[in-house]
This record gives C-alpha cells, sequence and structure tokens, in this order.
C-alpha cells in the first residue's frame, strides 16, 4: 500500500479539506486528490464525500481511519529499528498550539533534523517501543518508563456563532456558560481531552455536548454559524479557519482563565541530541497564575 496515499488520508482527515491537507503536507491541492484517488481505487471504496464544506468521511473511510494511523506508527518502526535519523515527535494536530510550539523550535534549530507525527491514542505506545522521539500531551497518568516536562498552558475560548447571546462580549466567566450547549464531538472517554473536558464541566456545571458522530471540525463550524444556542470551545493557539460569511468570533474566557496544561514526554534513556535541545527550548515558559486547570495538572 502507498504510504505516502495514507499519509495524505489522514492528513485529510485531521484537516477537513483538501486545500488545507495540501498546505500541511507541502504538496499540491491537485496532489492530495490524485493520491486519495488512488488509495480509493485500490481499496474499491470510496472515502471521503465531497461537500461544499470539505470533506466528509464514508463510512468505509471510518473504518478505515484507525489502521491508516496504524500503518503511519508501523512506519515509524521500522524506520527507527535501522537508524537513528531525525528526531520524531508526535503531535495531536498539525492546526493545533503543540504543532506551533513545535515550528519555534525547528526555526530556532534548523540543523536539527525533525520529523513530525499524528499518532493520537498510539503515540504512548510509540514512545515506549522507540518508533518516536517524544510527545505533546496533556498528562492524566505517566507510565514509570516514561518521563516529562511541562511546556506550555494554552487558554481555553469560546467559538460562537454572531447569533449566540455571548457573540458580543469582551470575554466571559466559566460559570456564564453553565446551561448553555457546547457542541465538542471528538471529546470521548477515555483520552486525555476528555479526562479535560469531563473535569472543567463538572468545576462550573457545564453543558457538553459530545453526542453523534464526529464529522469534523467545519461541520461544528457550520452549525455553530447558523445557530444562536450552541457554541465550542478551542485552544487559543488552534488555527481554525471559517468561511467569511460565518461571522464566528472568539470569546476569552476569564475569572478564571481555563487553561489546558500540555507536556512533553519521552522515554527515560532516550539520548538523541536533538531531544535535549528541544527539551531546552520549551524549558522558557511560565505558568499562567491563578488559571483553572484540572486537578491531575496541578
Amino acid at each position: 500500500m502507498d504510504l505516502d496515499a495514507v499519509r495524505t488520508f489522514v492528513a485529510a482527515v485531521e484537516a477537513g479539506r483538501f486545500q488545507d491537507a495540501a498546505t500541511d503536507l507541502a504538496i499540491t491541492q491537485q496532489a492530495v486528490s490524485k493520491r486519495i484517488a488512488a488509495l480509493e481505487k485500490s481499496l474499491a471504496v470510496r472515502l471521503f464525500t465531497r461537500t461544499a464544506r470539505g470533506a466528509v468521511l464514508t463510512g468505509e473511510g471510518a473504518a478505515f481511519l484507525p489502521h491508516a494511523r496504524e500503518l503511519l506508527a508501523a512506519e515509524l518502526r521500522a524506520l527507527a529499528s535501522v537508524r537513528g535519523g531525525p528526531l520524531r515527535v508526535d503531535v495531536i494536530g498539525r492546526r493545533l498550539c503543540p504543532a506551533t510550539l513545535l515550528r519555534g523550535f525547528h526555526e530556532a534549530h534548523p540543523d536539527v533534523a525533525l520529523e513530525v507525527a499524528t499518532l493520537l491514542d498510539t503515540a504512548v505506545a510509540a514512545l515506549r517501543d522507540g518508533s518516536i522521539d517524544a510527545s505533546f500531551r496533556a498528562l492524566v497518568a505517566l507510565p514509570e518508563d516514561l518521563d516529562a516536562q511541562w511546556v506550555c498552558d494554552e487558554p481555553i475560548q469560546l467559538l460562537c456563532g454572531p447569533a449566540h447571546p455571548l457573540a458580543g462580549s469582551a470575554s466571559v466567566a466559566p460559570a456564564e456558560l453553565a446551561g448553555r450547549r457546547i457542541r465538542l464531538p471528538g471529546v470521548v472517554p477515555g483520552t486525555e481531552w476528555g479526562a479535560y473536558y469531563a473535569e472543567f464541566a463538572a468545576a462550573f456545571g457545564l453543558w457538553i455536548d459530545a453526542t453523534g458522530p464526529n464529522f469534523g471540525i467545519e461541520v461544528v463550524l457550520d452549525t455553530i454559524a447558523e445557530s444562536g444556542e450552541v457554541a465550542t470551545l478551542v485552544g487559543a493557539g488552534s488555527r481554525v479557519w471559517w468561511p467569511a460569511g460565518h461571522g464566528l468570533r472568539r470569546v476569552p474566557i476569564e475569572a478564571p482563565v481555563p487553561v489546558y496544561p500540555h507536556s512533553l514526554v519521552w522515554r527515560r534513556g532516550n539520548a538523541h541530541p536533538g531531544l535535549a535541545a528541544l527539551r531546552r527550548h520549551l524549558a522558557q515558559g511560565e505558568r499562567a497564575a491563578g488559571a483553572w486547570r484540572p486537578g491531575w495538572a496541578a
């Protein structure tokens, strides 16, 4: 199976649009379309439905996604078995805060060869078997053979449409969100972000709606743009784009500011020189004073 095509498929799922996947992969949109078409032909199924909002996974695409990610993880393990090679670092998503932190490291240390992976729930296993050198995580629990350092407190913001009652607010307090519907379909139990938002909701009496299938960020943005009741939550460092007509508003949450505590995690004994440089680079942050963070990250 063509792993470049598989990698492109996963990137398109994460980005939500072929154009954005092309930007993330530094290739043309035409190349993305050709790779996806070739993969669909080899599998004899449709992986995406193309809509005006972007690329939406079909049932077959959703079934193939975890296997696609495992193929990419297997590729990393194979490369790690035969060479030391570049520093391999996992980020949850290429448009989220950790990817921005990693890009800053690359700009400051262009001499360090770097590979970026997005392994999600397989990242800890990849750390332990040496497939990757480091991962950005919010630590709920840390296995004994791994080590970590805190790197960043990312503020969480409200994202809502122009008709939402809080759209014109300069800021809102977490208590003001109580009873309002917050749509987060990607938040599932058993994940670190699931643990974070579960504790956040419990602390302030929030209604976080994670029910139903996750059709991607594009569909969530369409929903909140058209609604005067539904909103979502995003990290302040997340790169989120929407059509100009949506008129969405990012509203800071304050008093207290909820922050998502990012850490860098690696396997103990990993002597990759690039890892030492990355740790030094990320050790410059300061914890946000007076912020709300979950009990397991205090």
